[in-house]
């Protein structure tokens, strides 16, 4: 537990009290996420009742692990439950962090609650003025353009990204080239389970380029890499409604079902640069009925969406590839989800009725 940490929260909570855009503007003016509307301090709590198992089982809770001093901060953990061990673990080379615990056989009704507190704020760079940026490390720079299982750079993920970056000549026009590409020719899938599996060579494959976030960002990432360009992945969940007016593009209360990764990519003069384009895809098919990329409202979110996002979403981890700790079964392809395991296999983490999960968040006021 991180006592000190909720405690020293409390001084922060004023920092939320900015000024914020009415949303009767917001709504006229369209989608303008911007830092100067303040930081903002929520609370997400993530409760797993798990059935009775004739073995011992295990359960891991992602944890906020995104320390960005532009625009998130990781502000402590508390957790209560009946299991027999708790352990806070940290996963690899990507720094992800988890809650693991463990309940032996035959324990009755098994139960585990974890909040974690954070500090966020929206994101908006100006792309038409770089700046004085530190060069990215090298080991985070051969990080972030490696392969991973879902993600390759070679064969059709190389040849695709070389079709779309031909003749853009530096590193944010080749960005912008995939991010537009994305946006036109992929689709927001409502039957995809969860967010899906980002598994982008067979996409490009089949010439099936649907799915969700995990897929079209996955995609987006993955080309980016395969030119070269530092790019990633990153997992959380949405916590706050949308306050400029789109409905597709917040949840708040119940967030059990509001997982969503966002993606951002390392540009020489501005740093990691924000970027969703699966949210532009969501805003067609969500925001209301028969959108097209023309309408106004996706026009508006796809322009910004390319060097902005809102403050509203909470990230856990940029990892690929996780091995959980303990665990006997197959590595993840990223940890978005809460995951557990006895026995008899690994739980359906895509089903928080059937693996009894809930997930609620709200925002702290001063």
């Amino acid at each position: 537990m991180d006592r000190r940490n909720f405690i020293k929260a409390a001084s922060l909570l004023t920092a939320g009290a900015l000024s914020a855009p009415r949303f009767a503007d917001a709504v006229e003016n369209g989608f303008q996420p911007s830092p100067d509307y303040g930081w903002r301090v929520f609370e997400v709590t993530t409760r797993v009742e798990a059935a009775a198992s004739a073995s011992a089982a295990r359960i891991w809770l992602p944890l906020p692990a995104m320390d960005e001093a532009a625009w998130s901060k990781t502000m402590g953990n508390l957790w209560q439950g009946n299991a027999s061990q708790v352990t806070i673990e940290e996963s690899g080379r990507y720094g992800a962090k988890m809650l693991a615990a463990t309940w032996p056989a035959g324990a009755a009704a098994p139960v585990i609650e974890v909040t974690s507190r954070f500090s966020s704020r929206d994101r908006a760079i100006d792309l038409t003025q770089p700046g004085k940026v530190a060069a990215l490390a090298p080991d985070l720079a051969r990080l972030y353009t490696r392969p991973t299982e879902m993600l390759p750079t070679d064969g059709i993920v190389r040849k695709t990204s070389q079709e779309i970056t031909r003749g853009a000549r530096t590193d944010l026009d080749r960005t912008r080239a995939i991010y537009e590409w994305v946006v036109e020719n992929t689709e927001r899938n409502p039957k995809t389970r969860g967010c899906g599996t980002g598994d982008i060579r067979g996409m490009l494959e089949t010439g099936n380029l649907s799915g969700k976030c995990a897929d079209l960002n996955a995609l987006f990432v993955g080309l980016v890499r395969a030119a070269g360009i530092p790019a990633r992945d990153l997992y959380g969940i949405r916590v706050a409604d949308s306050r400029f007016g789109y409905k597709s593009l917040g949840k708040s209360g119940e967030i059990s079902r509001a997982q969503h990764c966002r993606a951002e990519v390392w540009l020489s003069g501005f740093g990691w640069v924000p970027v969703d384009p699966a949210d532009v895809r969501k805003v067609v098919l969500e925001e209301k009925p028969g959108l097209t990329l023309k309408d106004d409202l996706v026009v508006a979110a796809r322009k910004k969406l390319f060097g902005a996002w809102e403050g509203n979403w909470l990230a856990f981890n940029a990892a690929h590839d996780l091995k959980l700790p303990g665990s006997a079964g197959p590595a993840i392809p990223f940890l978005m989800y809460p995951q557990g395991e006895n026995a008899a296999g690994r739980f359906d983490s895509l089903d928080p009725d059937g693996f009894r999960y809930k997930i609620t968040s709200r925002e702290l006021t001063a």
